[in-house]
C-alpha cells in the first residue's frame, strides 16, 4: 500500500502504523517528517521541537517515509512573518490546496512506477489529496481507499449556507463556504473514484447519503484517545463555579456563537477558556468575546492537554465535524464533554455519564447541560472519573485494527490481496 497525507496528524499516524504493523505499508508520503533523533532536531529551539511533535512518526512508519517539505515549510513560515497572502485559500503558492495537490501529483507518479513493477496493491489517501492518486490506481486496477476526515461536502455546503443566513455577522468565519466550484468538483471525483471509504463517525457516514453518484462501501472506525498515563482527573472547581474550555478554530462551523450565548446566560458562574486561532476576517461578536473571555490563540498538543486538565468540561457544539479528536483528548484528561450529534460525540459518549449530546444550535440545551454540572459538584466529580475510564477503553490500538480490517476487506474485494 502507498499512503499519503501532507501533515500527518494523529489519525494519519495511526493509519500508517496500522498498515506497517500488518505488513501492508510499502511507502508513506508526507511533507514534513520530523525525526527527534536527527541533528536538526537537536539544534532546533525547544518551542519548535514541541510544535513539531505532531510531525513525528513511529519508527516502523519512518522507515518507509518519503517527505517533500518545501511547500509546507513555506506555509508555516509565511503565516509567521506577515506574508499570509502566500498561503491564501486555494490561490496561494503555499495554500493548503496547493500543498495537497502537489503531494497528490507526486504520489500518482510513484504509484504508476510501483504498480508497473508489481509492488503495489492499493493507495490510501485523504480528502483533497486523492484525485490524481486514485486516477493512477484505477489505471492499474489497484484498490483505492479514501479516508474522509469530515462530512461530505454537499451536506457541509447546505449547513454553511443556512448558517450564513441565520447569523450573517458570523458568516465570514465560515471558511468552507468560500470553496470554489473547481475544488468541490475535485472532492466529488475523489468520492466517486474511491473503491472503499473510511470515516470516523456515524455522522460522517450519514452525510454521504446526499452523494448523488455511485460510491464504495463505508467503514466507520472511531479514533482513539491519547494515553497520557494520568491516574486521576483534576478536582472540580469550587462549588458554584465551572471551568469550561473550547478547543478548535474559532469559526461558526464549530458553533462558537451558540457556546458564547450559553455561557453568557450563566455568567459569572461559568469561566470560559477559548483555545484556537481566529481567521483574519471581520467578526465583531467574536472580537467582543475574545476581549471578555480568556483566549489562547495557539498551544502545542502537549500544552493543550495540560490546559484541558485545569478545566471541568469541554464544550464542543460543532455544526459540522468529521469526529473531533478534542472529544477524546478531553476524556483522557478527565473532562466530561458536551458535544452535538454532528460530531463523533454519539459514537463515544454515554449520555449523562461522561458527557451530553445536545442538538446543534440549541442554546437552551447547551446552557442546561452546563447548569447540570454547575448545580451538582458530586455529579461532576463522578462524570470526570467516568470520562477518564471511557478514554482508557477507546484506544488507538482499536482504531488501527479497524483500519487493518477495512483495508484487507477492500483488497480482497478488489482481488489484490496476496
Amino acid at each position: 500500500m502507498l499512503l499519503s497525507h501532507p501533515t500527518g496528524n494523529a489519525n494519519v499516524r495511526h493509519a500508517a502504523l496500522a498498515l506497517a504493523e500488518a505488513g501492508l505499508l510499502e511507502e508513506f508520503w508526507t511533507c514534513v517528517e520530523w525525526n527527534p533523533d536527527s541533528w536538526k532536531a537537536r539544534l532546533a529551539p525547544p518551542r519548535l521541537r514541541r510544535e513539531l511533535e505532531r510531525r513525528m512518526f513511529p519508527a516502523a512508519v519512518r522507515a518507509r517515509a518519503r517527505s517533500f517539505p518545501w511547500r509546507e515549510w513555506g506555509r508555516l513560515i509565511s503565516s509567521r512573518v506577515g506574508l499570509g497572502v502566500l498561503a491564501r485559500h486555494e490561490r496561494g503558492v503555499f495554500s493548503l490546496d496547493a500543498i495537497y495537490q502537489d503531494l497528490d501529483r507526486r504520489v500518482a507518479r510513484r504509484a504508476r512506477t510501483l504498480g508497473a513493477a508489481g509492488l503495489l496493491r492499493g493507495v490510501y489517501a485523504y480528502e483533497d489529496g486523492a484525485e490524481d492518486s486514485f486516477a493512477a490506481a484505477r489505471e492499474l486496477g489497484l484498490a483505492r481507499f479514501y479516508d474522509l476526515p469530515i462530512g461530505y461536502w454537499r451536506s457541509a455546503q447546505a449547513i454553511y449556507r443556512e448558517e450564513a443566513a441565520r447569523l450573517p455577522e458570523w458568516a465570514a468565519t465560515l471558511d468552507g463556504i468560500r470553496d470554489s466550484e473547481q475544488k468541490l468538483a475535485r472532492k466529488e471525483r475523489e468520492i466517486t473514484g474511491a473503491s472503499r471509504i473510511l470515516v470516523a463517525s456515524r455522522f460522517t457516514e450519514g452525510t454521504l447519503a446526499t452523494c448523488p453518484g455511485e460510491r464504495g462501501p463505508v467503514d466507520v472506525i472511531p479514533y482513539g484517545a491519547p494515553d497520557r498515563g494520568w491516574a486521576d482527573p483534576a478536582p472540580p472547581a469550587a462549588p458554584g463555579r465551572l471551568r469550561a474550555i473550547f478547543v478548535g478554530a474559532l469559526t461558526q462551523r464549530k458553533g462558537v456563537s451558540y457556546l458564547l450565548e450559553a455561557v453568557a446566560r450563566l455568567a459569572p458562574r461559568v469561566e470560559l477558556t477559548l483555545v484556537g486561532a481566529r481567521l483574519d476576517v471581520p467578526c465583531a461578536p467574536l472580537d467582543a468575546a475574545l476581549r471578555t473571555h480568556r483566549w489562547i490563540p495557539s498551544l502545542t498538543h502537549h500544552e493543550v492537554l495540560e490546559e484541558m486538565r485545569r478545566h471541568d468540561v469541554l464544550v464542543f457544539p460543532s455544526l459540522f465535524e468529521g469526529f473531533g479528536l478534542v472529544i477524546l483528548e478531553a476524556l483522557a484528561c478527565g473532562l466530561p464533554v458536551i458535544a452535538t450529534p454532528h460530531t463523533g460525540g454519539p459514537d463515544v459518549l454515554t449520555e449523562g455519564e461522561d458527557g451530553f449530546v445536545t442538538p446543534v444550535r440549541d442554546v437552551d440545551a447547551l446552557a442546561g447541560a452546563l447548569e447540570t454540572l454547575l448545580s451538582s459538584p458530586a455529579r461532576l466529580a463522578e462524570m470526570k472519573a467516568a470520562a477518564l475510564a471511557k478514554a482508557r477503553a477507546l484506544t488507538w490500538e482499536k482504531y488501527r485494527r479497524g483500519v487493518e480490517r477495512a483495508v484487507r476487506a477492500g483488497l480482497e474485494s478488489q482481488g489484490t490481496l496476496c
